[in-house]
């Protein structure tokens, strides 16, 4: 048994033992061309998840999916794609990250410029978004695993900004270099276990530095810092 799926542009076919993946991937499911990508999940390779930080609190399921999807990170360089921890949000078709260590306040943030904004801002991925980067263009894309609070859809736009966030008393935004922000993307980047793929990795990371803006919000959980950021960032 073998399913198919359409995931930042590129069609994966998994191979048994896909029942898991589905629960998460029903809204990818494709069937059309013939796959860039073909999967099969092992019981090692579930293993190997419940070895992970917070892996043995995690039910089999949950491993078996997260294994696919770490399988498709693995193999998304190829396509000019990397996997990005953050969470994304599409307003009047423009897509805008927030990026941050856990806990600092990403899908707080993203949830104000929301009820902010109404219905012109979507959100794409709470928490795994895809970056398509290609020479002076990135792309933004939804996944199959979209945070805690199951956020997303399976839209993409282009990337215009990613937005920096750190916990401040009083709110405040500035343009920052590409250089500055990037020890926070690299730490927020997937980065594959296969050499050829990690080089792309970062190749494609310091075409990302080229083709978006950047900045470092210092906010607190106050509404007002989503009126800051949006009119810092907006076109």
């Amino acid at each position: 048994m073998s399913s198919t799926y359409r995931i930042a542009d590129v069609n994966i076919r998994l191979s048994s033992g896909d029942y898991s993946f589905k629960i998460y991937a029903g809204d990818y499911s494709f069937d059309g061309a013939a796959p860039d990508i073909e999967l099969y999940v092992s019981r090692d390779d579930v293993d190997y998840e419940r070895s992970q930080p917070g892996g043995d609190s995690c039910t089999d399921s949950y491993l078996e999916a997260l294994a696919v999807f770490r399988k498709i990170s693995e193999r998304m360089p190829k396509y000019d794609t990397f996997l990005f921890h953050g969470s994304a949000v599409s307003v009047d078709g423009l897509g805008y990250i927030f990026a941050a260590p856990s806990g600092t306040g990403k899908s707080t943030h993203s949830a104000m410029w929301r009820n902010m904004l109404g219905e012109r801002a979507v959100m794409i991925n709470d928490d795994k978004p895809m970056i398509r980067s290609e020479l002076g263009h990135a792309e933004i894309y939804g996944t199959p695993f979209n945070g805690k609070h199951s956020l997303g859809s399976n839209i993409h736009a282009p990337l215009r900004a990613v937005c920096i966030l750190k916990r401040g008393e009083t709110n405040h935004i500035e343009r920052i270099t590409p250089d500055d922000a990037y020890p926070l993307l690299l730490r927020q980047t997937y980065r594959p276990h296969n050499k050829s793929m990690l080089a792309k990795t970062l190749q494609l990371l310091d075409r990302l530095k080229h083709s978006v803006r950047f900045y470092e919000l210092h906010c607190n959980m106050n509404p007002e810092a989503a009126k800051v950021s949006w009119e810092a960032m907006r076109p």
